[in-house]
């Protein structure tokens, strides 16, 4: 049975205290029973609940996020060569330069969440922080490339008047629903990774503190997670929206 479908079974007499503070395996040290809620009888059994947590949370990201891109499918059907013009107008050495920051971000992610299960603390801030450099880097090229489609008018509802003529079979409405979708999809994945961003300084205060050691290492490593979905996430969006056939 898994350990957080465990009920804590107290000897007799035992103060619930106490028996929250009886961990074995990765939890057995002192440093890791201090992290152990009430309702949890060891650290493993936290750990576990943890986990499961997060991918129940990604799971309905998951669902959010498919929603957009069967709403993306169906209307890149049904008005293809808007779409694939579309793609054309976007700039592909950004979005390429974008996928390899984030893919970067991703190793640095794994390296931290190995410090962190090695007990290497300087390790861990430093892997943490380059996560972070590569996440702001992602969000400060993606601003720069959102300047770039305002000054080019591309803008749906605020400042849409492309200044080329459209191609046969590509109609002004169905240009700027490829456009609607580029700016809410990329937008959405922003906020994901502002979020992750703030996780992550969050986990560096902790980590100068030392809060986290061999035997406690659980934040680090769910927050991994969600790290890693974003990155994947983006992984579906840059050929989804840069590389629709086309293009060349």
């Amino acid at each position: 049975m898994p350990k957080w479908l465990r009920l804590p079974l107290l000897p007799e007499g035992m103060p619930v205290a106490e028996a929250t503070a009886v961990t074995h395996g990765p939890g057995s040290s002192q440093h890791a029973a201090q992290h152990i809620a009430h309702q949890f009888v060891d650290a493993d059994q936290q750990h576990e609940a943890g986990t499961l947590g997060m991918w129940v949370f990604l799971v309905t990201e998951i669902m959010f996020f498919g929603g957009l891109f069967a709403a993306y499918a169906i209307y890149r059907g049904l008005y293809l060569p808007a779409f694939e013009y579309g793609s054309r107008l976007l700039d592909i050495r950004l979005g390429t330069t974008n996928t390899a920051v984030l893919i970067a971000s991703s190793l640095t992610m794994a390296l931290a969440v190995h410090s962190a299960q090695t007990g290497k603390r300087k390790a861990l801030i430093a892997f943490l922080l380059l996560t972070m450099v590569f996440g702001a880097t992602f969000l400060g090229i993606k601003a720069y490339e959102y300047v770039h489609k305002w000054d080019d008018f591309l803008v749906p509802g605020l400042r849409f008047a492309p200044t080329e003529t459209l191609p046969a079979g590509v109609t002004l409405p169905n240009l700027q629903l490829f456009f609607c979708f580029y700016f809410f999809m990329t937008a959405l994945h922003g906020l994901h990774m502002i979020i992750g961003l703030g996780i992550m300084t969050v986990l560096v205060i902790l980590s100068r503190r030392g809060r986290f050691s061999a035997d406690y290492y659980a934040p680090i490593e769910i927050s991994g997670l969600y790290w890693h979905f974003v990155d994947i996430v983006w992984i579906f969006l840059f050929p989804l929206l840069y590389l629709i056939g086309g293009r060349y």
